[in-house]
């Protein structure tokens, strides 16, 4: 659901995860994987708890998308994510804790970025969702301008946000030696095309549900949600 001039309450979202989370059925082992800190207006935080609420024991692990930025502090975690119960959460330690699930080859990332670079690149992951067997991954977060891949989140968030130095790496190369300015913005680019094609093939095999948010600007009270997408599949992330 969502329009250009939509203005979503927490009920909405609240009520918009539980009826989807319905469709799902019964799930034991849950994970779920918000940005963290420097994406608190995704409204990602009031979805986490929400979710919580729903499965309460069943959300086992919480696995902000740090990509390279640092571990979220206890304030930070207040404020986001509320009374969810500290030991669910989980550090990404994307020097060390990766595990590489697949390869895009040399020759196809060269098509894909119409001859800019000329390297394979690794579709990594967290060890916390590779080794987890849970029976079901909510990837939470808003889809927004983006530098590097043009519009954050959807596949980025897994394969980046919780992905190993090469995969982040030679994705951002990718995005500047394409041309930023080629990038910001749009939908469809090479480095998204290289991470949702990656997605397809290697991520096929997890349980990975995308709970997407558009958060807007309002000129006379700040941020408005826009829009909410819950899907596993490329048509989720191009609606938003």
């Amino acid at each position: 659901h969502g329009t250009p001039t939509s203005d979503l309450s927490d009920d909405d979202l609240r009520d918009g995860l539980s009826d989807a989370l319905k469709k799902l059925g019964t799930r034991k082992r849950v994970m779920a994987v918000p940005p963290d800190f420097t994406r608190f207006h995704s409204r990602a935080g009031l979805l986490t708890q929400q979710a919580h609420a729903y499965y309460g024991d069943a959300l086992t692990d919480v696995l902000p998308a740090l990509g390279t930025h640092t571990a979220m502090q206890e304030p930070q975690l207040q404020r986001m994510f509320g009374d969810i119960p500290r030991d669910r959460f989980r550090v990404h330690d994307w020097r060390e804790r990766v595990a590489t699930i697949g390869e895009i080859s040399a020759d196809e990332v060269r098509e894909i970025s119409e001859g800019c670079v000329d390297y394979a690149w690794p579709a990594q992951l967290s060890t916390y969702i590779t080794e987890g067997q849970h029976d079901l991954i909510l990837s939470i977060g808003q889809v927004v301008p983006h530098e590097v891949i043009g519009m954050a989140n959807y596949t980025k968030n897994l394969l980046v946000g919780t992905g190993g130095p090469d995969g982040i790496n030679k994705s951002h190369y990718l995005g500047a030696a394409y041309g930023m300015e080629r990038i910001m913005g749009r939908a469809r680019n090479p480095v998204r095309e290289l991470i949702n094609r990656a997605a397809s093939r290697f991520l096929k095999d997890y349980p990975v549900v995308y709970v997407l948010t558009v958060v807007g600007i309002d000129e006379n009270s700040g941020t408005k949600v826009r829009g909410l997408f819950i899907g596993d599949d490329d048509d989720c992330f191009y609606r938003a």
